[in-house]
């Protein structure tokens, strides 16, 4: 071998490589082309890369010097919002990614086909390096259908109540039956919904976010580990493609009312087997099986509660809608600089409650204020805590009954130097 020749050699050796590709599947998926979609998605071999952002667009280009196909440009309909944002890095090099359409995005997507364009578009994933590498570009084709059998089963809306009261909040009194519970359901695809209803009894540990996720949504890896509590009925029925049901909830003997205190309804709901859905591990190296996600949701399941006692009267309800002021969802702050919490007043109000999570779900703080203040200013050490915070705020009397709430808001806190 000539000096040339060895010198070559010895270089290719020292070079890093970077001719590994990662892979996706499902590659292709129907979609419902009058709404929202969720698809359980596995990526595999990412070995030293990381996810960055997750776009949908009609036309694709490529993306030299980086590897792949990206979005066009000009024809981006939307990027994947934070808040439906719930991909995971998952066991075996594999990173799991639920891809949550909006309905913008698929009307958009629609409106294009009607125009004459094709009536395919793109999700698209982008991974960077840790090791210098070029980016990597991932995409996953949609194909628009009228939202029948042949869409993945996944769970697009669910709300929770307390029979024709249409609340999430009930107050009785010790012994005094309760109103039934029901639970209406918006989805795609069809297939078989699976799960049980629990109670989580006063003084045992809430459920934290991901624990309120359905079981398909979570990688294959950590389905089991979600907290469980007192069964109280079990479900298992087909659902037709017509996107709606309501699904009765347990016997209404079966919850407790004895002891004082507030009570936790939680509906679980676990993977059921839809081969429009399924993702094979072994295609992208990420396991031996493949992984069953009929009833895959974007979102963590809603809660019903109920407080047994301490007002002597019964069912009675908060309706109110509060309104946040700042700062708004999904806003990029500056960690060094003071961080204003706002909201609009509610009448009534004795005095506020603001509860603050972790991008998990795990509390970090609570705190309450009078009825005459409306604003928070965060403590110095929350941005030692996490990066991401869900924030909202519940008006309540003098007997602490919720008179209305906010939904959750997003923020990220910036860390600049």
């Amino acid at each position: 071998m000539n000096r040339v020749s060895l010198l070559t050699l010895l270089l290719l050796i020292a070079l890093p490589s970077f001719a590994q590709t990662i892979a996706v599947n499902p590659k292709g998926v129907n979609v419902n082309s009058q709404g929202a979609t969720t698809v359980f998605l596995t990526f595999g071999n990412l070995r030293d890369y990381r996810p960055a952002e997750a776009t949908w667009c009609g036309d694709l280009i490529s993306a030299a010097p980086d590897q792949g196909l990206k979005c066009n440009p000009a024809s981006i309909y939307g990027l994947l919002p934070s808040r439906y944002d719930r991909s995971r890095r998952s066991g075996n090099g594999a990173y799991t990614d639920i891809m949550s359409i909006p309905p913008s995005v698929a009307r958009r997507a629609y409106q294009a086909a009607v125009n004459g364009e094709d009536s395919r578009f793109f999700y698209v994933r982008r991974f960077v390096s840790t090791a210098g590498g070029p980016d990597q570009y991932v995409d996953v084709t949609c194909r628009l259908t009228g939202g029948g059998a042949r869409v993945p089963f996944s769970l697009t809306d669910v709300r929770l109540t307390f029979g024709r009261e249409e609340t999430q909040v009930l107050f009785a009194e010790v012994g005094k039956p309760l109103p039934p519970v029901k639970a209406d359901l918006t989805y795609t695809g069809t297939g078989r919904l699976k799960g049980r209803w629990e109670v989580v009894l006063p003084g045992e540990e809430l459920p934290d976010e991901r624990d309120l996720l359905t079981e398909a949504t979570l990688p294959f890896e950590e389905r089991g580990l979600q907290k469980r509590y007192t069964q109280l009925s079990r479900f298992n029925v087909f659902l037709p493609p017509t996107g709606r049901y309501t699904l009765p909830g347990p016997d209404i003997s079966r919850l407790p009312r004895k002891v004082e205190g507030t009570y936790l309804i939680l509906l679980r709901i676990e993977a059921s087997d839809d081969r429009e859905g399924d993702s094979n591990l072994t295609v992208v190296n990420a396991g031996p099986d493949t992984v069953h996600s009929g009833a895959v949701a974007g979102f963590p399941l809603p809660v019903l509660r109920y407080v047994i006692g301490g007002i002597g009267q019964s069912a009675s309800l908060a309706t109110t809608s509060l309104q946040l002021l700042a700062p708004h969802n999904d806003a990029v702050l500056d960690a060094r600089r003071p961080i204003d919490f706002s909201w609009l007043e509610v009448p009534n109000a004795t005095f506020y409650e603001l509860e603050m999570q972790d991008g998990e779900g795990k509390n970090l703080l609570f705190a309450w204020m009078r009825s005459n203040v409306r604003s928070y200013r965060a403590p110095s050490w929350l941005k030692d805590k996490t990066e991401t915070v869900r924030w909202r705020v519940i008006a309540k009397d003098q007997n602490g009954k919720p008179l209305g709430e906010s939904g959750f808001r997003l923020l990220r806190l910036a860390k600049t130097k």
